[in-house]
């Protein structure tokens, strides 16, 4: 069984990225269970999209996923991804954008927060255990791709460039095609280059 928890704010795909991940999964002809938490998701809340696979052959019951047992963590923004640390399995793999979502309380206060100190932050947090840290420098990915749209199918490349999840790069190419809409699926394939280049 391999839990996934995908976390970011509303309109960066988080849940599209969820889908495009179960049924990358579903090709494999895996059992796959998906849900979603969401806060106030279309304009700055936080989403959280919960995957569960069954690799082994194994039936899903349930979709969400306890604390302490996500293998993977996805998440498109640096607090997001402090916000959900709890999931992480002790061996999980974290994986972060680095491009800070400001909230709206830290836009009007004097000091917005810092993306590069809650990103040190959780590097230092799991410095010392048996998980993996990966920070992903979006704005890099982002700019190669052309287009911040196509964050969401980034993350999900680097991701599975960890190699903790038995997906593939094909596997992913063949979800995008059918998840994404027709106008997007050009663009994404390319951002799914970007990252095997």
């Amino acid at each position: 069984m391999l839990n996934v928890l995908l976390a970011g704010v509303g309109g960066q795909g988080t849940v599209l990225a969820a889908k495009v991940l179960a049924q990358a999964a579903e090709q494999k002809g895996w059992q796959v269970r998906t849900a979603e938490t969401i806060g106030m998701a279309q304009r700055g809340g936080n989403v959280v999209s919960h995957v569960r696979m069954g690799d082994g052959g194994e039936e899903v019951l349930a979709p969400l996923l306890a604390q302490g047992t996500a293998d993977m963590i996805i998440a498109f923004e640096p607090a997001e991804a402090a916000r959900v640390l709890p999931y992480l399995a002790p061996d999980g793999v974290l994986v972060t954008a680095m491009t800070a979502i400001q909230p709206v309380t830290a836009a009007l206060s004097k000091e917005p927060y810092r993306a590069v100190s809650v990103v040190e932050g959780l590097a230092a947090q799991l410095e010392d255990t048996a998980a993996t840290f990966m920070a992903v420098d979006d704005a890099v990915l982002t700019r190669l791709a052309g287009s911040r749209k196509v964050l969401n199918t980034l993350l999900l490349a680097s991701a599975l460039s960890a190699g903790r999840i038995p997906l593939d790069l094909d596997d992913l190419r063949r979800a995008v095609e059918c998840c994404v809409k027709p106008r997007f699926v050009a663009l994404n394939l390319a951002a799914i280059d970007v990252v095997s280049a």
